[in-house]
């Protein structure tokens, strides 16, 4: 390899690296540059005063900092931009849908593993039912991790919240309870209403705001820090909730057999 070859593909970090605090972000570039095929100069600003000279001598505000081929490429998200990669983190107001994927994500693969324990198979109606109340389930704890700010956000839009303010620390636990006897297969005499119940008047609550109102707010299905847009994700939320009080009555009935 030629010698200006070697240079173009050398970058340059300079990054926090103190006796009490390493930089994550710096540990990240590092790895980020040697991953793309960069040979790393890497340069540890080991003080605070040091990190703070740096930072005043190139016009910066935080590090790291990159340098490829004599030119600033700035920090760990906007080095992952030059190599045409998105954000670490998504920008302030920024739409993500990271947290529902994830959430929906775990609850299918975990109704697919109880199904198997069970049933040793993943192929039954069970594990369809399991996805669904343990999807509940996980909902509910991201609206309970900040119960304040999922209520907060609730008020925007739902229309039994903004006739009954405590109606929006009770949805959650309402939401969690049912999920958890659904996961059981117990008590439908008390997950069937609640399901039936917060399900209906959410949807109806989401629909008006977003489909007659055309509003356009956070949805607070996540949690109350949320960046997903109020509409499909919540309306979906409720309506798997009205759709397993519907099934769950309709077994504890004996109108279904399996």
């Amino acid at each position: 390899m030629s010698n200006r070859t070697e240079k173009a593909r050398t970058a340059t970090v300079y990054r926090m690296v103190m006796p009490g605090h390493v930089c994550p972000y710096g540990l990240k570039t590092v790895d980020l540059l040697k991953r793309e095929g960069f040979k790393v100069e890497d340069h540890h600003l080991s003080s605070r005063e040091e990190t703070d000279a740096f930072k005043e001598k190139h016009g910066v505000g935080t590090t790291p900092q990159t340098f490829i081929a004599g030119r600033r490429i700035g920090g760990y998200d906007d080095l992952r931009e030059h190599f045409g990669k998105s954000r670490s983190q998504p920008e302030e107001g920024e739409t993500s849908y990271q947290p529902v994927i994830a959430i929906l994500g775990m609850a299918f693969l975990l109704g697919l593993a109880i199904s198997w324990y069970a049933f040793d198979t993943v192929f039954t109606v069970q594990a369809v039912e399991w996805f669904v109340s343990v999807s509940m389930v996980l909902l509910a704890v991201q609206k309970l991790q900040d119960i304040r700010s999922f209520s907060t956000m609730f008020l925007n839009y739902d229309l039994l919240a903004k006739r009954w303010v405590r109606y929006g620390f009770i949805y959650p636990f309402g939401e969690a309870l049912a999920g958890i006897l659904m996961v059981a297969h117990a008590l439908p005499i008390v997950s069937v209403p609640i399901s039936l119940f917060i399900g209906t008047v959410g949807a109806i609550s989401v629909y008006k705001a977003v489909y007659i109102d055309r509003r356009e707010l956070k949805c607070a299905c996540v949690g109350g820090s949320s960046n997903v847009p109020l509409g499909f994700v919540s309306l979906t939320e409720n309506l798997f909730m009205i759709g397993m009080g519907l099934w769950m009555g309709a077994r504890a009935f004996g109108w279904i057999t399996l």
